[in-house]
């Protein structure tokens, strides 16, 4: 059975590999047609390709062991990754709109092959389809905001994709040139809305933001199916990494070997039920 790194850098590589023939597909039919609609589309696939490689390599350094420098692990970088990945989407976006304007203000003729291009997007769609979901999939699995990231980029694309091979249908029935740009438009203005919510997303853990209000209620179940009375619980999340602080109450007699056994055992129930956890407990006399 594959590791779940082995299994992270396996659909990273995926993503890269799909994302660069893609490119490559978009960026001759959108020359060869002249069509601004569709060149979005590769400068969006171009930018979700270095987003890809960043997601690549932060997957293979997350999962470094702690040293002497980072005794908490490295689980952050896929934080960075994440908001670096959003920021270039955002660029993408901008960039497109800029060309987009350029064509609209400028004067715009009527794309050539208008019906390969539609074909290649609905393509596009489709691949993106099927290597996002296995990216969530992986990412589900093994708690990877990286591969979330990733495949919040193909899940934009898919949308994008879609919209310009209908522009383009609409195009090539009705004749009318200037939608060509105001699709772009559209395309980068749904990019900016997704690129803002993933730099929220992932920049959130840097600040040591705590776990979501459903899974902090769902360990201190665990906890008290477990008759352990605690308090002052914090928690926190860096890249797939969690973190539980806890105080828990013993009775003052209590031999310290005892304690310390009854620690371990709480840390290893919670571990079972959280994978990559790491649980520090302040026992406190009653």
């Amino acid at each position: 059975m594959k590791s779940k790194k082995n299994k992270k850098i396996m659909v990273a590589r995926l993503s890269v590999i799909s994302n660069s023939l893609l490119i490559a597909m978009k960026l001759i039919v959108g020359i060869i047609s002249g069509s601004v609609s569709i060149l979005s589309e590769a400068i969006h696939s171009s930018m979700d390709l270095v987003a890809a490689i960043i997601a690549f390599f932060a997957v293979r350094i997350s999962d470094t062991p702690p040293d002497s420098k980072h005794p908490y692990g490295h689980g952050k970088i896929e934080n960075i990754s994440g908001v670096i990945e959003g920021i270039l989407i955002l660029i993408a976006a901008v960039i497109i709109i800029v060309e987009s304007v350029k064509k609209l203000l400028g004067g715009h003729s009527l794309p050539q092959a208008v019906g390969i291009g539609a074909l290649v997007m609905v393509v596009s769609g489709i691949v993106n389809i099927i290597v996002s979901r296995r990216l969530y999939k992986v990412a589900r699995e093994t708690g990877s905001l990286a591969l979330e990231a990733d495949a919040l980029h193909l899940k934009t694309d898919v949308y994008t994709s879609l919209g310009v091979a209908a522009g383009l249908a609409v195009i090539y029935f009705t004749g009318i040139e200037w939608l060509d740009p105001v699709i772009a438009i559209l395309v980068a203005l749904f990019i900016v809305k997704e690129s803002y919510n993933l730099i929220a997303r992932a920049f959130s853990p840097l600040l040591d933001t705590s776990w979501s209000e459903q899974e902090v209620e769902e360990l201190e179940k665990h906890l008290n199916s477990m008759d352990v009375n605690f308090h002052d619980l914090r928690t926190r999340v860096a890249g797939n990494y969690r973190f539980v602080d806890v105080h828990i109450e013993l009775p003052a007699n209590e031999s310290v070997g005892n304690a310390h056994s009854y620690c371990d055992s709480i840390e290893e129930k919670l571990k079972d039920i959280y994978a990559n956890l790491t649980v520090t407990i302040h026992v406190e006399p009653t």
